[in-house]
């Protein structure tokens, strides 16, 4: 029987390899665009070359999309699979997302503008998520919680619904399919709307996991702009609604969202510590933390945006990193060779601008960067460049400090000792992540006992696994990614309780019983 399960369900098997030039949306198996609907364009964003025309979705697009999703939950075709057959279905996907990691990862460099050995690196891992989770719903088991009396109580996990996923450009497949894989592997029907800036990939992959036998109108997508989004969470009924975002949007989100009682889970805005003891094994720590400050040219939720650095190699350290990536090499996206692209359009590079301003403005001192990219070639000069920006000398009172710049501004800074430098990384508003740098076991295991933040790294930065639990404290989001609490998340328990005693039962009569 499962050997079938494709070819059963959905035998259509598309042999493009590239995008389109233009969108509408997919719902229900399908592209949908309305006639007269209005269009925006996709465009790269190292060169302004336009990508791509997308329909933008409307009130009524998504009406339409989230109908689509309650339909084919209603008829039960994916949640009452069985979850050999779904887990089937994941793995194909999987496979053939594998053998177009190229392709994908051309057109995610494209419409990010991030370098494209960035994107082979991160896209090469994605299908895990797929497989992860579809082992995940094999393996898993219920629970049977004792019960008092002659009675056996069972509890499952069940579907919620039907899920919305907001999505960012900074990651867009990656994010996605961390929402999508837990999403569907559980039995739900979902509807994506992706970035208006980097929406091409999600619909392509909708586009391949249909192709993979996975029912109509399981797997949705609205393109749009800042109306869709509004129209999506707002919309009363969905079960549920999975934002990444900045924490403004969240809280949005979670007041439309919480009009209808939809669960929501949310992974949003950070600014993360990188603390470095003098203990540290320098090399390394140099190397790491520009990693964690400069990869997607800065544009993580869990970046590390504040360098923490104990007094005594304050000096060295920072001259040590600042060497480091002012040796980044910055340039065309499509060239193996480059190591960081732009940021992703005119607005952020104008918010990256004025924070540096800002910086220098409340006392910090730029060490590098801090001004538009020099020498680029005519092709690349108007692409929204910026360099590796470190701020030195900086303290917490500072907004640059304090607030999410998202592009690649680093903040430096010095502490004492231990107990000063768990102070000064929780005084912040978020709680996401954090990295800890020292060759002193215990004293890592200790300082990462008191941060307030839902992640952190011993000795390294910026990493990510299916099976671990992804999502922060504070401003920084409510719930979790990944691991079996993304399952949880995406599923509710049925309590079921089995009376086998015999004996006739009637409380309406004149004796002395019990229930409950």
């Amino acid at each position: 029987m499962i050997g079938n399960t494709l070819k059963r369900l959905h035998p259509r098997l598309s042999q493009s390899r590239s995008f389109q030039t233009h969108y509408g949306s997919w719902i229900n198996g399908a592209s949908y665009s309305p006639s007269s609907a209005p269009t925006y364009s996709v465009v790269d964003p190292a060169r302004l070359n336009h990508l791509c025309t997308i329909v933008d979705a409307d009130e009524a697009t998504v009406d339409m999309a989230v109908k689509s999703g309650r339909d084919a939950f209603e008829k039960g075709d994916w949640r009452l699979m069985d979850v050999r057959d779904r887990a089937e279905i994941l793995n194909e996907s999987a496979r053939r997302l594998r053998e177009r990691v190229p392709e994908f990862a051309e057109t995610e460099s494209l419409q990010t503008g991030r370098a494209i050995r960035e994107m082979n690196a991160q896209l090469g891992r994605l299908p895990e998520w797929l497989e992860y989770f579809a082992a995940l719903i094999r393996t898993h088991e219920g629970t049977c919680p004792p019960f008092k009396g002659p009675y056996v109580n069972y509890v499952k996990r069940v579907p919620l619904g039907v899920c919305a996923q907001i999505t960012p450009w900074n990651h867009p497949m990656l994010i996605a399919i961390k929402k999508i894989a837990p999403a569907l592997a559980t039995g739900n029907s979902i509807v994506v709307k992706p970035s208006e800036f980097a929406p091409i990939t999600v619909l392509e992959f909708a586009k391949l996991m249909t192709e993979c036998g996975l029912p109509d109108g399981v797997f949705n997508v609205v393109p749009g702009q800042g109306s869709c989004g509004a129209a999506l969470s707002g919309h009363s009924d969905l079960d549920m609604v999975d934002l990444t975002g900045g924490t403004p949007t969240g809280r949005k989100v979670h007041e439309a969202a919480g009009k209808n009682l939809a669960t929501v889970l949310s992974e949003l805005g950070g600014k993360a510590p990188m603390i470095v003891f003098n203990d540290a094994d320098i090399e390394q720590a140099v190397n790491g933390t520009a990693f964690g400050s400069f990869i997607a040219t800065g544009q993580t939720c869990i970046a590390g945006t504040r360098l923490l650095v104990q007094e005594d190699i304050y000096d060295d350290f920072v001259a040590a990193y600042v060497e480091k990536v002012s040796k980044i090499r910055i340039g065309d996206p499509k060239d193996p060779s480059t190591q960081m692209g732009p940021v992703i359009n005119q607005g952020q590079l104008e918010k990256v601008r004025e924070f540096c301003e800002l910086g220098e403005q409340e006392g910090g001192k730029i060490l590098t960067g801090g001004k538009p990219v020099e020498n680029l070639p005519d092709e690349l000069k108007n692409g929204y460049y910026w360099p590796p920006t470190v701020i030195g000398d900086c303290h917490g009172d500072m907004r640059v400090v304090r607030e999410e710049v998202f592009g690649p501004v680093v903040v430096a800074y010095k502490f004492k000792d231990e107990a000063d430098a768990i102070a000064k990384a929780n005084d912040s508003e978020f709680g996401l992540a954090a990295s800890i740098w020292s060759q002193n076991i215990k004293r890592a295991h200790r300082v990462a006992d008191k941060l307030d933040v839902g992640i952190v790294w011993l000795n390294d930065h910026h990493r990510n696994d299916p099976s671990s639990p992804w999502g922060g404290m504070k401003d920084s989001g409510v719930g979790r990614e990944n691991g079996i609490e993304a399952l949880h998340e995406y599923t509710q328990t049925r309590s079921v309780v089995v009376g086998f005693d015999d004996t006739p039962f009637d409380w309406f009569v004149d004796h002395d019983a019990r229930y409950g």
